[in-house]
C-alpha cells in the first residue's frame, strides 16, 4: 500500500512573515488525493468509516496504525469521481484537514501548524479565507483549523497505543486482496494485515475483559465486519474499467 503523506507537496509552518495576506479557496474537488489507494484512519472514525470501507492495519516504522482501502492499484482512488468530488458520505478527517498539518519536534512536544502551499485554493489574491487578519493576528478560519488538528492529534496517539496494543498481543495476520478483470487480468492489493478471528477468540478471558471495557474488542469486530467493503472497492473498479472503453470511443 502507498505511502500517504505524499499529498503533501510543499508544506510549510505557517507564519505571518511568510503568510501575511495569503488565504485558501476551498471547493469539492478532491484532485490531491487521487493517487492514493489508503488513507490513515483514526479509532474514533472506525463506526462511520465501516459502512463505506474495508478498514485495514498497516505498518508505520514501528507503529501499527489502521487505513481505509480506496483502491487496488496503486495511484488509483476510486472513491473519487470522474470529475473529483467524493462518492462517500464519509470522509475522513485525514483528508479533510488538507491542506493543514501538524509536523512535528524530534521529541513530540512541539506541534507546528504547516499548509500545503502547492494546493490549489493557497492564494495571494484574497480568495477564500484569509490566514492573518491586518492586526498579524490568525483569523477564526485558523483558529478553527488548529481545534480541528488538535482534535485529530489527541485521537492520532490514542490510536496509536490501540495498534500497539494489537501488536502486542499478536493478533493480525497478511492479507492480500485480488481481483480478476473481465479481460482476465489479476490484480492483487497487499501489504496489510486484518485481525485473525481465530487468535481473537483464542485471547484468555481477562484480556478479553480488559479489552471490552476499552472498547478495543468493539473496534476490531467493526474492523473485521468492514472487510466485506473490499466487494465495494471491487465493484467501484469493475466499474471504473467498464467506463474506460466509452470515454476512449468519445475521443
Amino acid at each position: 500500500m502507498s505511502k500517504q503523506l505524499l499529498i503533501y507537496e510543499s508544506a510549510v509552518p505557517v507564519s505571518t512573515t511568510r503568510h501575511a495576506g495569503a488565504s485558501v479557496e476551498t471547493n469539492d474537488s478532491y484532485a490531491f488525493c487521487a493517487g492514493i489507494n489508503a488513507v490513515p484512519l483514526m479509532a474514533i472514525e472506525f463506526p462511520r468509516a465501516a459502512a463505506e470501507y474495508a478498514i485495514v492495519f498497516t505498518a508505520q516504522g514501528d507503529d501499527l496504525m489502521p487505513a481505509a482501502v480506496l483502491g487496488v492499484r496503486n495511484e488509483q482512488n476510486l472513491y473519487l469521481s470522474a470529475d473529483l468530488r467524493w462518492k462517500a458520505d464519509y470522509i475522513p478527517a485525514f483528508i479533510r484537514r488538507y491542506p493543514f498539518v501538524f509536523a512535528s519536534s524530534a521529541d513530540g512536544k512541539l506541534l507546528t501548524l504547516c499548509i500545503d502551499e502547492s494546493h490549489p485554493g493557497f492564494n495571494r489574491e484574497g480568495r477564500g479565507s484569509a490566514l492573518f487578519g491586518d492586526d498579524a493576528e490568525p483569523t477564526p478560519y485558523v483558529t478553527k483549523v488548529l481545534e480541528f488538528l488538535q482534535e485529530y492529534q489527541a485521537h492520532f496517539e490514542r490510536t496509536r497505543v490501540f495498534g500497539r496494543h494489537i501488536k502486542e498481543l499478536g493478533l493480525l495476520e497478511p492479507m492480500q486482496a485480488t481481483v480478476t478483470t473481465p479481460k482476465g487480468e489479476t490484480l492483487s492489493l497487499g501489504g496489510f494485515m486484518v485481525v485473525s478471528r481465530d487468535k481473537l477468540r483464542a485471547l484468555d478471558g481477562e484480556t478479553l475483559q480488559q479489552m471490552a471495557r476499552n472498547d478495543e474488542l468493539e473496534l476490531l469486530y467493526v474492523h473485521l465486519a468492514s472487510l466485506r467493503n473490499f466487494n465495494e472497492v471491487k465493484d467501484r473498479l469493475l466499474g471504473t474499467l467498464a467506463e474506460q472503453p466509452a470515454a476512449e470511443a468519445a475521443v
